[in-house]
Formats: C-alpha cells, structure tokens, sequence
C-alpha cells in the first residue's frame, strides 16, 4: 500500500537548520503543489462546466493545459479537434471568444462552489513553509485560480496551517498569466527580492515551469501529487506500486523536458534539493 502520511520533510527531520544561502525565496503554485493532491478541483469542474453546454470532454482531456489562467485554459480546450467538432455539431459554428467568456462564466461559480472541498494541505507543507522561514526564506505563491477562487481557498489553506507571504491569482495582472513571467516577477517585486536567480519556482505543470525559466529563476517540478500524475489520495493509497512508478515517470520525463532543473515527488521533498540548489550557486552556477 502506497502512503503520503509522510507529516515532515526528511530534510527537517535531520536537521531544523540548512545552508540555504544565496537563496532567497521560494514561490510556489497551489493546486497539486501545496494543496489538493492529484489537482482535482479545477479538473472535475471542467468537464462538469463543458457538459452544460451539451460537450463531453474527458478528465485527461481538462488536465491537458492545466496550469494556465482558467479563461486561457478553456481557449484551450476549443482548440482541441475534437472538442471543437462536438461545439460545430452542437451549434452550428466554431467555437469563439465569447464562447470562452460563456464557458467561464459557467465555470466559476462551480468552481468557487467546490475548491474548499479539495483545499487540504498536501503532506509535508505546512511543515516545509515553517522550516522555510527558519531558514531565512521568503515564502512567495501564485496559481491558476482567478482571484474570487483564491478567495474561497485561502482562508481555508491558513486555517490549516498554509499562509504564503504573497498570493498572485492567474487573472490579476494585465500582462497575463502563465507561461509567461509576470505572477513569478510580481512575487519578486513584493517580496523584495533582489536577484530573480535567487528564487526557485515549484510547480507541478508544464506552464507554471516555463514561467518560472522565462522568470530567470530556478524550477522544480513535482511529479506523484500534481496534475500529471491526477491520483487521488484514495486512489493512490489502492494503486499498485508498479502502476504509479510508471505514471510518475511519464509525468517526471514531460516536466524535465519541459526545463525543470529538478523533478521530485512532492514539496515534502524539497528540502534536499533546495540544499543542493544553494550548493550549486555558491560554487557560481546559476539556473540558465
């Protein structure tokens, strides 16, 4: 039997105190990175929101552009042959931009609805903030969610124990979201951070690695509790070790050649690498 009831970094668990330095920050995605293991909120709602519509997409389908800004996301999905032939059929037209605006609209409140069910902190990072900040870092985050989302999550992620020192929602920022830059820089400028290649971006999508590389920064991507990988914490505790050592390594292989300089499991496992992170800059090699 798999298990995830791992209550601690085992970095913390060797030691409270790290040579993190230069390090200054750590700048963390929400859904399948620090809450929601499997990143099941936004993908049920997807196609939960497509089939009112009278669209049937499937659950892989909805993870396939995850980890953009959910307008964006859904523009995604149109796009896609085969959803695009169902909405021709269906409406008699291509799918458009205020098409998207109607699907959001659709979406949102579902969403807003249905993202405190799936705002557990995932194993080890309530723990990882706390070791973080004892270790002089600055906790930084951004995601996907619209802000009205966040706003449903956030409380309910502090009550538990998570409370970054800067939250940026996906649809915040004039220059956009994701895989662009701007969420991971508007961390660096709130947080007063004065060298870009002294954070490191955590994510477990595609799109949240590229914007942390095109922010100048370190990544790491997490394979097993994001949305690559899409198990729940009950289907993960039944899968069969052999079944998840595959699915981890399809999800590992995307996030490597997406340009993640490190793919772990979860951020339980993440005091390790920032250490060796560290390591790599004092001897002068920056992410690049």
């Amino acid at each position: 039997m798999n298990s995830i009831a791992q209550t601690e970094p085992h970095a913390l668990r060797e030691s409270i105190a790290a040579d993190l330095s230069p390090l200054q920050a750590v700048i963390f995605d929400w859904a399948g990175t620090l809450v929601d293991f499997g990143s099941l909120a936004p993908t049920q709602i997807f196609v939960e929101a497509f089939a009112t519509f009278g669209i049937t997409i499937t659950l892989a389908q909805a993870r396939g552009p995850m980890g953009l800004s959910k307008w964006d996301h859904i523009y995604q999905l149109l796009q896609e042959q085969s959803i695009a032939a169902q909405w021709q059929a269906v409406f008699g037209r291509v799918p458009s931009n205020e098409d998207v605006d109607a699907i959001y609209a659709r979406f949102m409140p579902m969403q807003i609805a249905k993202v405190g069910e799936f705002s557990a902190p995932i194993a080890g990072a309530v723990e990882l903030l706390q070791w973080l900040r004892t270790n002089g870092l600055k906790v930084g985050s951004c995601s996907g969610y619209p802000r009205e989302v966040l706003n449903q999550l956030l409380p309910q992620a502090e009550a538990a124990g998570l409370k970054p020192d800067y939250v940026v929602a996906g649809d915040e920022l004039e220059a956009g979201g994701r895989p662009g830059p701007f969420m991971a820089l508007a961390n660096v400028l709130a947080l007063g951070i004065g060298d870009v290649r002294a954070c490191v971006k955590v994510d477990d999508t595609v799109p949240g690695i590229e914007e942390g590389l095109r922010a100048g920064m370190w990544t790491v991507g997490l394979s097993l509790s994001g949305n690559e990988v899409g198990y729940s914490v009950e289907e993960f505790a039944k899968a069969d070790a052999a079944e998840v050592d595959a699915r981890v390594a399809v999800a590992e292989a995307k996030l490597k050649a997406a340009g993640a300089h490190y793919v772990v499991r979860s951020v339980a496992d993440l005091p390790e690498v920032l250490a060796k992170i560290a390591a790599e800059m004092r001897a002068g090699r920056m992410p690049g």
